[in-house]
């Protein structure tokens, strides 16, 4: 049985209420690593964890949780650096492709407590069967047909 939108907005919201990282003890907010692009309201540099070779994140300076928590110059300013990395992978390390994604709450797979936007580049050959892309997050999904 599916819970009630309500009860879903209400669960995110505590959720994000239980996150205990603040500015002070944030990885993204103290970034030791190379910044690859910034503009007045955002920075970009590469996932600690990365998923392919290249893997980088955009993040607002403001410390916020998702992205849906973002002043709308934030927001823009996070996207409007997604370009930029793109251009810098793709002259840095000649990828096939890109995944640009964001995880927002707990039940979407966020793990840092700090709105981040991953952009993933992608090799032929890096999956068996890239056909879905992001949709692979719920991997029955992925795999679906054109009607």
């Amino acid at each position: 049985m599916q819970a009630s939108p309500d009860k879903n907005r209400q669960k995110f919201a505590v959720t994000r209420a239980n996150s205990r990282m603040t500015g002070k003890d944030c990885i993204f907010c103290n970034p030791k690593r190379e910044i690859l692009a910034e503009n007045a309201l955002a920075l970009a540099f590469f996932d600690s964890y990365p998923v392919s070779r290249g893997h980088g994140l955009v993040v607002p300076k403001r410390h916020v949780v998702t992205i849906f928590e973002l002043s709308d110059e934030e927001y823009a300013d996070c996207f409007n650096l997604v370009r930029p990395l793109k251009d810098l992978l793709l002259a840095r390390y000649a990828p096939d492709g890109f995944n640009v994604g964001v995880n927002c709450g707990e039940a979407a797979g966020q793990s840092v407590w700090h709105a981040h936007i991953h952009v993933i580049p992608r090799y032929t050959g890096d999956v068996a069967e890239p056909r879905g892309g992001v949709r692979g997050v719920i991997p029955y999904k992925a795999n679906y047909k054109e009607v």
